[in-house]
């Protein structure tokens, strides 16, 4: 019997977006954990991190939301949530694991974000811009439910990582690559782009006055 090749790349996208889910929420629900949210609270930032990215994406490209239309996605929330329960002393006092849980959900979510976009016709363009905004929302909902500063408008290279993965799916692709090897190449292009910039404190600059600028801008404000 003949190998569907669009349906086994289907299914390949399906697991890499449940295991966005799992990772995202982790995330979500790790930093949570360091606030001293309860239980409900951390489910919570869990959920709208690993959904949130994915329900916006889908609301720009007229879809019904992705975790709306199949139950293992908010079940992969939930065994989230349950292994940082389990896990919880691992996982928050052992320094870095935020950041592998965040990058490797960032970098599957991306390849997502623009597969679907692509599987709908729109050009690559949009695509990219459809893969950040579904790798890098989740993480800014989690950050302003957990009151922090986003990472993506820190001077972390995060949003670029995204955009940089969704310009090596475009560049794979040219060169002939099928699709999974696009989706493989983008996702391990932005977790060791987020791995490598984490470790070496890599970002861009950034935009600030002067002291006399800043103190201008207080006395009109």
């Amino acid at each position: 019997m003949p190998i569907n090749v669009e349906d086994m790349v289907g299914t390949f996208e399906y697991f890499l977006e449940i295991a966005a889910t799992l990772f995202y929420a982790i995330s979500g629900v790790r930093l949570a954990a360091v606030k001293k949210f309860d239980w409900f609270g951390a489910y919570t930032v869990g959920f709208i991190t690993a959904i949130g990215g994915g329900t916006m994406r889908d609301v720009f490209l007229k879809c019904h939301p992705f975790w709306m239309l199949d139950p293992w996605y908010c079940i992969a929330t939930f065994v989230g949530f349950i292994l940082v329960v389990v896990m919880q002393r691992k996982l928050v006092k052992i320094e870095g694991t935020f950041y592998i849980f965040d990058a490797i959900g960032l970098g599957l979510f991306v390849d997502v974000g623009i597969y679907k976009s692509l599987m709908l016709g729109f050009p690559m363009w949009v695509a990219i811009i459809m893969g950040t905004i579904t790798g890098a929302m989740g993480g800014v909902m989690r950050d302003v439910f957990i009151n922090e500063e986003p990472l993506v408008f820190r001077k972390e290279i995060y949003a670029t990582a995204c955009i940089g993965g969704g310009i090596i799916y475009w560049l794979v692709g040219v060169i002939g690559g099928n699709t999974i090897s696009q989706l493989m190449s983008c996702a391990i292009f932005i977790i060791i782009l987020r791995f490598f910039a984490v470790k070496h404190n890599l970002s861009f600059p950034i935009l600030h006055d002067d002291e006399n600028e800043q103190t201008t801008l207080s006395k009109k404000l």
